[in-house]
């Protein structure tokens, strides 16, 4: 299985094996091993050593590394929003269905979405290009339909716009 170097937040694509990667996160086990509250830092740079999100490979490594049952560790990764056990995209896209994003058209617009990269809310396009997400609220009420790629924020977005505003980040490749 090989996936991108993404450990020194560089967007390179030299192809790295799992088994490299588990030996990076060996060397950070032994950093954080000992010290008090320290799993939850190592998730974080697990997470970033695989690309965005933690296999059960690693997780397994964890919990024995910090000797805690792997249920407890997957409990901890479950109850943070912060980390995903499902490979993600390279940009990550979130699509308002607060109320007034709801009423004038967040839906149609995640609809639209959902049929231009082919996959359902959670999900991750087959290149790993993007992640689609659904969020409550942005704070840009007056703007609705709203929706993030990674901090980037489109404003009074119609389902007709979509392939026009992916295409700059599939150029990006």
């Amino acid at each position: 299985m090989a996936l991108k170097d993404s450990t020194k937040g560089c967007e390179c694509s030299q192809e790295v094996s799992e088994g490299e990667l588990l030996t990076r996160l060996d060397e950070v086990l032994e950093e954080y091993r000992y010290k008090p509250g320290g799993i939850i830092p190592v998730l974080q740079i697990a997470q970033s050593i695989f690309g965005g999100y933690l296999p059960e490979s690693a997780l397994k490594r964890i919990s024995l590394a910090f000797n805690k049952p792997y249920s407890e560790v997957a409990g901890i990764v479950g109850f943070y929003a912060f980390f995903s056990t499902i490979p993600r995209g390279k940009h990550l896209i979130r699509v308002c269905l607060g109320t007034a994003c709801y009423v004038r058209g967040g839906r149609r617009v995640l609809d639209a979405l959902k049929k231009e990269l082919k996959v359902d809310v959670g999900g991750t396009t087959q290149d790993r290009l993007f992640t689609l997400e659904v969020a409550r609220c942005f704070g840009a009420c007056g703007l609705a339909p709203t929706l993030y790629i990674d901090e980037q924020i489109y404003q009074r977005v119609k389902p007709s716009r979509i392939g026009e505003i992916l295409e700059k980040y599939r150029k990006t490749k």
